[in-house]
């Protein structure tokens, strides 16, 4: 089993060697897509000619062209840029791939036992997206604290005689991260000619929290019927911070839950390298024994089980 993981793993490696060393340069890609799209618009071809700037998910035109048409790799896409993060799909699926089959591999080294081969092999490939779907969780938290003072904002911008446009800008050049990048690209969507209303649904695409789509809806609903906008975005504004602030007497209450399912999910990795550390030979029977093996499992599973229930218990919705 080891042998043939490693000679997947070198495989692997030797393909993305291949892959880095033969892809042409960001200038290269440029300068040959400029050409083919000039070969467009005055040849014979014109239906693919555009000026829109398309995002690419991988250097290579074929693997681009491969995964533009998965549509897991397109969520993928859109939860990076929720993260905020400058990654590209196709670099970090190969990482993944790469991280899952040295772990595998190198976790087969100590013990025979397939099953416990492709779970640390699946942690670790899984590593990188429950680091994308952390930041992606905290920079909408960060985001939601940001928005009351960026909407505080808007009402005063509007009772000085505004339009929603200039309030949109004046929010992207004043306000903090993450909320100016967000308004910069509504304000350059729509300087570019897409309308209104369609820049502001891809805010709320792009940031999925409830104060986002609440604004959304109160911007869109005043531009099609009227009405006081700055007297709707003040009580939003108060609304939100009051949300704000029950979601932090909560997260206080719950304090005491969240740290004991963080102890006891993380005590018994401890106690085992601590105790690996001490008596290698102690352990051993873990890994060397099938019914040591099979309490394994048995563990991990209940420890799974134990830390959704701890997670939904100290879980309140606001």
């Amino acid at each position: 089993m080891a042998l043939v993981l490693l000679f997947v793993l070198l495989l692997a490696m030797t393909f993305g060697v291949l892959v880095w060393v033969s892809k042409p340069t960001k200038a290269e890609a440029d300068v040959q897509r400029h050409l083919s799209s000039i070969g467009k618009t005055y040849g014979f071809d014109t239906e693919d000619a555009t000026i829109l700037r398309q995002e690419e998910l991988s250097s290579i035109p074929l693997l681009n062209d491969l995964l533009q048409r998965i549509p897991a790799v397109l969520n993928l896409r859109h939860l990076i840029r929720q993260a905020g993060r400058n990654w590209t799909v196709a670099p970090l699926l190969l990482g993944s791939l790469v991280g899952a089959l040295v772990a595998g591999w190198a976790v087969s080294l100590f013990t025979p036992a397939l099953p416990l081969d492709l779970l640390v092999g699946v942690a670790v490939g899984s590593a990188p997206y429950a680091y994308l779907f952390w930041q992606r969780q905290a920079r909408l938290r960060h985001f939601e604290e940001v928005l009351p003072d960026a909407i505080d904002l808007m009402s005063r911008a509007l009772r000085a005689g505004h339009a929603v446009t200039s309030v949109i800008e004046m929010v992207s050049q004043e306000t903090p991260e993450p909320v100016a990048s967000e308004f910069r690209t509504v304000f350059e969507e729509q300087n570019l000619g897409l309308p209104v209303r369609e820049a502001i649904l891809n805010l709320a695409n792009r940031v999925p929290i409830e104060d986002v789509r609440f604004l959304a809806t109160a911007i869109l609903v005043q531009k099609e019927t009227g009405g006081n906008l700055a007297e709707i975005l003040d009580k939003a504004a108060f609304i939100m911070r009051e949300r704000m602030r029950l979601k932090g007497q909560v997260r206080i209450y719950t304090a005491q839950g969240r740290l004991s399912g963080w102890i006891l999910c993380l005590m018994p990795f401890a106690m085992f390298f601590l105790l690996t550390l001490l008596n290698a030979e102690y352990e051993r029977k873990l890994w060397a024994d099938p019914l040591g093996l099979h309490f394994v499992y048995a563990g991990l599973i209940l420890m799974a089980i134990g830390i959704l229930v701890v997670r939904n218990i100290t879980r309140v919705k606001v």
